[in-house]
């Protein structure tokens, strides 16, 4: 991200340190991440220390500060989806991406990542894809779904 768009990003919150999160959360929608550069900057024209971002960079996990794929793929592991077949549908995201959870493939295509629960159990076992929740899955329908997102 080039530092005028991290300027067209900012220049409504000049003034307003309070709306911290909200430059935040622009940038990451932006960048699928927080680059230090753009961090830097954001300290800078608000006048929030530095600290004081990376504590809330770092402490809600809506951020990261390492590069993620432009698809997030959220596997729900929670009671529900676990006994319907969740670790299964894990296994194959694993072999389909050669990412874990918790990782980030080398093209930046996906991020793979298991939550504890998406709200949706009885559609279980559940793959939340950029926002798109795709209920009882198989293993089989797991190469589908991933290939729409190719």
């Amino acid at each position: 991200m080039d530092a005028e768009r991290i300027d067209q990003i900012i220049e409504p919150y000049q003034g307003a340190p309070d709306l911290l999160i909200q430059v935040l959360l622009a940038i990451q929608s932006e960048c699928n991440w927080l680059p230090e550069a753009a961090l830097r900057k954001t300290s800078e024209k608000l006048q929030v220390p530095m600290s004081r971002i990376l504590h809330i960079a770092t402490f809600y996990k809506a951020f990261s500060l390492v590069p993620k794929g432009r698809h997030k793929v959220h596997i729900c592991t929670g009671t529900a989806c676990h006994v319907r077949g969740a670790p299964r549908i894990l296994h194959t995201v694993q072999e389909l991406t050669g990412i874990g959870a918790g990782e980030t493939d080398l093209e930046l295509k996906f991020s793979v990542e298991t939550v504890n629960c998406i709200g949706c159990c009885a559609l279980g076992p559940v793959i939340d894809v950029d926002g798109k929740v795709h209920g009882n899955v198989s293993t089989g329908d797991t190469a589908d779904i991933l290939e729409q997102y190719k």
